[in-house]
């Protein structure tokens, strides 16, 4: 896509995304769902397997919602799209990886879009906040998110006052995998989003599934569904070829060819 706020490229089986609508990447009603329709795309697509979700420049990755649109009549409980603001938090069935490449300003719902994504890297000068309270609204999606990812207390500190943390102050509380040297952001993404595409697409498929699950259910009620095969993302890896494959290369001291069959 050229002429659009949502940038796409290819490469291999890797679809990397772009938000590029200057001046700070500000998400609208229109580019949500936009998101929403590129992020769907992308997990009905059997050549792709892994996302990449970054922002346009050096400076933003996404402050969250577009007041200036929300003043000319965006409505915050509008239609966001098929994936809920961003394209990505409420997609159902999106078991592919998805690496957020935080390049910069990261707050409000730019925090959970990058929340929605499951490997987070960081530029050096990244800056996250969730500052909806001064604004006199809820971040709704990171107060349901952010408390099981973080400690209850920074979570609620965040929430609570909208205090900026930089990218070492969100590592060191696990809100991020790790910080990069903002030079090297892209080419570390990269490099790991190729390493995921090179792995078992089914596996991944049936982690997802039960991780989401999990969220909602206690430990023995998601082990039961397991071996009973209740999850369809478990039971297609359990018939699957590539199943028979991991224990072939493990045998045969060589690399699995994975298929996703």
């Amino acid at each position: 896509m050229t002429d659009s706020p949502i940038k796409t490229e290819t490469r291999g089986r890797v679809l990397e995304v772009t938000l590029d609508r200057p001046k700070a990447n500000a998400i609208d009603l229109k580019t949500s769902r936009l998101m929403g329709e590129v992020f769907a795309s992308f997990r009905d697509d059997d050549n792709l397997r892994v996302a990449i979700i970054t922002g346009g420049g050096d400076k933003f990755f996404c402050p969250g919602w577009d007041l200036k649109a929300a003043a000319d009549g965006d409505a915050v409980d509008g239609d966001y799209g098929v994936g809920g603001f961003g394209g990505i938090q409420e997609l159902r069935g999106l078991n592919k990886p998805v690496v957020a490449a935080v390049n910069g300003i990261c707050c409000g719902g730019g925090v959970e879009l990058a929340l929605g994504a499951d490997i987070i890297l960081a530029a050096e000068h990244a800056q996250f906040a969730l500052p909806e309270i001064n604004s006199g609204t809820v971040a709704d999606a990171a107060s349901v998110k952010l408390p099981k990812r973080i400690p209850y207390h920074i979570a609620m500190e965040m929430l609570l006052t909208g205090r900026w943390i930089d990218a070492n102050e969100a590592a060191r509380w696990g809100m991020i995998n790790r910080v990069v040297p903002a030079a090297e952001l892209m080419t570390e993404a990269r490099a790991l989003a190729d390493q995921l595409a090179d792995g078992p697409p089914l596996v991944y498929a049936a982690l997802k599934e039960i991780v989401r699950d999990a969220e909602g259910n206690d430990f023995q009620t998601v082990m039961n569904k397991i071996a009973r095969r209740q999850y369809p993302t478990v039971d297609a890896l359990y018939s699957s070829e590539d199943q028979l494959e991991g224990a072939r290369a493990f045998a045969e001291k060589r690399d699995p060819v994975w298929k996703g069959r």
